[in-house]
């Protein structure tokens, strides 16, 4: 909390300074003009500073009195407004319709100007040109047919282990540090082609885990404070900038070690991995530099670790509410998700592509999952000119809009009036709940579901990253009893990313002795 209140403590000086200024006799009236207290940031403010857990609902509520769509105007202190959105209509407009008008934005490549050249913080010109090169990898015939054998591998040598050593001994675990462990080693496997072994009985010290978690920190709140202010940290080498330039240095050297160590032709067998395929596939001096090979390996480290990680967090705490869920997910692993494998008494792991493709109930409850807790619970774009949305407001060049895919999820003209409920049942078509036969997952476009964006932006991983999360949650339940522990507060933390505040604790039991 320590940014959040030398944030609040920089607005409370300000207006101590408008009473100090002004004339003693016109203060009060004065500021009472200025400054217009029925804004809806008024009523957010108690929220960020008592219970900044609680951020996102308030949100979603205010959005929900203001159909949809609500300006904050805060330019009279930061020299820009916050317009923020719910609405289909407006996402539609401004991911596809003039998506040309709407772009990450200078702020954003300041954010992460760690990340270098990568595509990732481009904006739509120079990133398409990349994301052509940089994408390549995902139409790949070899990187298809390596997803199998990575997802094995991390389960086979890393998760199984791990997992029977916890349940031998009644240890309790924290379910969210586990894949996080877990999902660095699965992408850095396919990244690398190296096993990072982060997740090993004892969870060994990973300075490369250490450091992600140091500068995905660093990053939301270099967003959420006025630039001057974490520039002014990183200059006196304090806060969070502090350790996000400890961390930067430890980044570097490692995926400086993993692409020096390609270039030297240490790792000369057949199998595929992402560094490999950007340097065979390189066609330009740019392409083939250290530091553009870098920071695109850094960019798909954090994009296959965390979004995953904390996906799979909230399933499993979604799941252990809803029994009836738990026990239709098992039904259709042993109706044929495994094959004769699971039959009782029986351990196996799940990686083969015929096997995951029949776990269609647990796909729609994965989907759900990030129906009610998107991974990014808000998407932010600058525009560069000034336009009008399809619900009337006005935007401007110094407008910053946020797509509030969090409140999105919890609105009942998209999802009904039960859209509060965790249904997995609402993802299904063709066929009867529980993942009977016959029964397909539903699309719904992504105006309505933005958790793998949309239009230009949208995700190219979305089928591998379900093949993992599939995967590890049914190898998971097919092998566990996961009990999560009771008298913990599961509440969204203050993020980039909608991990969840305190982690999850709980115990688990093998199935099969």
């Amino acid at each position: 909390m320590g940014n959040l209140e030398l944030f609040l403590a920089i607005i409370l000086c300000c207006f101590i300074l408008l009473f100090l200024i002004l004339p003693s006799t016109t203060n009060i009236n004065y500021i009472y003009t200025l400054l217009p207290w029925n804004w809806p940031f008024m009523k957010l403010m108690p929220t960020a500073y008592l219970k900044s857990h609680q951020l996102y609902d308030k949100i979603t509520d205010v959005l929900f009195e203001h159909n949809g769509t609500v300006l904050f105007q805060t330019s009279w202190f930061t020299n820009l407004d916050i317009l923020v959105t719910s609405d289909p209509v407006n996402v539609q407009h401004v991911m596809n319709s003039k998506f040309t008008i709407y772009q990450r934005g200078t702020e954003f490549r300041k954010a992460f100007d760690f990340l270098g050249d990568a595509a990732f913080i481009k904006d739509l010109d120079e990133w398409k040109e990349d994301k052509k090169f940089t994408h390549a990898f995902y139409k790949e015939i070899r990187f298809q047919k390596s997803i199998p054998e990575t997802t094995r591998h991390t389960l086979e040598k890393a998760l199984i282990p791990v997992l029977d050593h916890i349940s031998s001994q009644n240890e309790v675990v924290d379910l969210q540090g586990l894949f996080h462990r877990y999902m660095l080693d699965a992408t850095c496997l396919m990244a690398t082609g190296s096993d990072l072994g982060s997740l090993r009985v004892g969870f060994p010290d990973c300075p490369l885990l250490d450091a992600m978690d140091d500068v995905a920190e660093a990053v939301f709140w270099r967003q959420i404070l006025p630039e001057r202010v974490w520039r002014m940290q990183r200059w006196l080498k304090i806060g969070k900038e502090k350790k996000m330039s400890h961390a930067c240095v430890t980044l570097n050297r490692i995926l400086a070690g993993y692409v020096s160590g390609k270039k030297r032709g240490k790792d000369d067998d057949e199998s595929f991995d992402v560094l490999k395929f950007y340097m065979d596939e390189a066609s330009t001096e740019k392409q083939t530099g250290s530091a553009f090979l870098a920071a695109n390996l850094m960019t798909l480290l954090f994009a296959g670790r965390d979004t995953s990680a904390a996906l799979l967090t909230w399933f499993f705490y979604l799941v252990s509410k809803n029994p009836s869920v738990e026990n239709a997910i098992l039904e259709e692993i042993g109706r044929g998700g495994g094959g004769d494998s699971t039959a009782p008494g029986r351990k196996h792991v799940f990686f083969r592509p015929e096997e995951l493709s029949k776990l269609v109930y647990l796909q729609c409850a994965l989907m759900e999952t990030l129906r009610l807790f998107p991974t990014a619970p808000v998407i932010i774009r600058d525009p560069n000119r000034e336009d009008v949305l399809p619900s009337g407001q006005r935007v401007f060049k110094n407008t910053k809009v946020v797509l509030c895919t969090y409140a999105m999820g919890r609105s009942p003209e998209i999802w009904g009036e039960d859209c509060g409920e965790f249904k997995p049942e609402r993802w299904m078509c063709g066929g009867g709940g529980g993942g009977g036969g016959g029964v397909n997952v539903k699309h719904v476009g992504s105006n309505s579901f933005l958790a793998f964006g949309s239009g230009p932006w949208a995700c190219p991983g979305k089928e591998v990253a379900f093949a993992r999360l599939k995967g590890v949650a049914a190898t998971i339940m097919h092998n566990y009893h996961v009990r999560v522990s009771e008298g913990q507060t599961a509440s969204p933390s203050v993020s980039a990313l909608l991990t969840m505040r305190h982690g999850l604790k709980a115990t688990l039991s093998n199935r099969w002795m």
